[in-house]
């Protein structure tokens, strides 16, 4: 748009002066022409004449009234410039050859016209070139935005910082804004490594005099208050080894032991073991590659929290490398469905009581024996979990 503008104002100003002087010109042969009409001499141009046949309207109405005046028209075919002015009531007319005029202005406009594209186009190019680079690093940290919220607490920009050597002495919008996002992931890294040490740290302080006070609650006569306290320690043991197992998969140490396993027969044994009521329907069996132990541990968990927070009947289904444990009770909270299983937080109060470490285990065993996990409600009522277990070779010495 710019070399648009530009190029009509140049064509403009260009123009109005070559088609100035030609005027001038044309005027000064009139008035040479007026002259020698007004003393009866001749003029000797040929391009004199009175009341000429091919003399514009305009210019023939304007010496009409009395006065002078100079326009473009044509002359036998040929453009010419014209300058008429009154003579005894009639139009005294000179003109001159327009045509080399007309190819000056023509090629002027080719000019104004290339060097307007090859200025835009330069123009677009750098623009084109600075828009990419801004958007490759907006991407970037974008990126590494959406790898910070998917729980990659290691994911930087890492960006020049302002008086790199590598970075040029100037505003960068964009560099200011990866390394607000830098910080950010930097601060919440470190309280969350603070938060998983402070867990970890009172699960193993508690463990001690847990153990200890099992022992001596052995010791209490039998009766409904042994029943209650042994009742009561029992369940904060349990709970002393789930933040125990979330601090060992927060910390990344657990590893899983692969083997290739008959998935259906697996999720039979499983749901068996946990002794609770469940319902076992193999649709298509399939062999997987997983840890025995921690898919025993991630079933034992769903079925557990579908017996305490869903209602019966509650239907484990095997569709290939799928597994699918549903209950029909009110179903899972938005909140969970949506930024998955939090420890402490059993998202809607409706769902019961509870510490919300069940969910939170599944998710991280799940991780480690690479499970595509995903929580949904279904449409009838009761909650859905589903369970995608990987099919593959094991890795060489496995």
């Amino acid at each position: 748009m710019v070399a648009a503008a530009l190029g009509i104002l140049v064509h403009n100003v260009v123009a109005r002066q070559i088609v100035g002087e030609v005027r001038k010109e044309v005027d000064r042969d009139l008035n040479h022409a007026l002259g020698h009409y007004e003393y009866g001499t001749t003029h000797g141009d040929v391009n004199v004449a009175l009341d000429p046949p091919d003399l514009p309207g305009p210019l023939r109405t304007l010496v009409a009234r009395g006065d002078t005046g100079s326009m473009v028209g044509s002359y036998k075919g040929e453009p010419v410039m014209w300058a008429a002015g009154p003579a005894d009531d009639k139009a005294l007319a000179v003109w001159i050859p327009y045509a080399h005029t007309r190819d000056r202005l023509r090629d002027i406009d080719t000019a104004i016209l290339a060097s307007s594209v090859v200025a835009a186009g330069v123009v677009a190019l750098a623009g084109l070139f600075l828009a990419n680079r801004i958007s490759r690093r907006l991407a970037t940290t974008a990126a590494v935005a959406r790898r910070i919220s998917a729980g990659d607490l290691d994911a930087r920009v890492d960006f020049p910082a302002e008086g790199d050597p590598r970075q040029p002495h100037s505003r960068d919008e964009v560099r200011d804004v990866a390394q607000a996002l830098d910080s950010m992931a930097g601060s919440l890294q470190e309280r969350l490594e603070a938060e998983k040490r402070f867990t970890a740290d009172v699960a193993h302080e508690l463990r001690t005099p847990l153990t200890g006070s099992l022992a001596a609650a052995a010791l209490l006569p039998e009766g409904r208050p042994k029943e209650m306290i042994n009742d009561r320690l029992k369940a904060l043991h349990l709970l002393t080894e789930d933040l125990l197992e979330i601090s060992r998969l927060d910390s990344g140490v657990e590893r899983a032991d692969l083997s290739r396993v008959e998935l259906g027969r697996a999720v039979e044994r499983a749901v068996a073991g946990t002794r609770l009521a469940a319902s076992v329907r193999v649709i298509r069996d399939a062999a997987v590659l997983t840890d025995r132990r921690r898919l025993d541990r991630i079933l034992a968990n769903l079925l557990a929290n579908a017996h305490k927070h869903g209602r019966p009947p509650v239907e484990v289904t095997v569709d290939g490398p799928v597994v699918v444990v549903r209950d029909h009770g009110p179903g899972y909270p938005a909140e969970l469905i949506e930024h998955g299983p939090q420890r402490f937080r059993t998202g809607d109060p409706g769902r019961g009581r509870g510490h919300g470490l069940g969910l939170t285990i599944v998710a991280g065993q799940a991780a480690v024996l690479e499970i595509e996990l995903s929580f949904a409600n279904a449409p009838d009522g009761g909650a859905i979990t589903t369970l995608r277990l990987p099919v593959g070779r094991l890795p060489q010495g496995s």
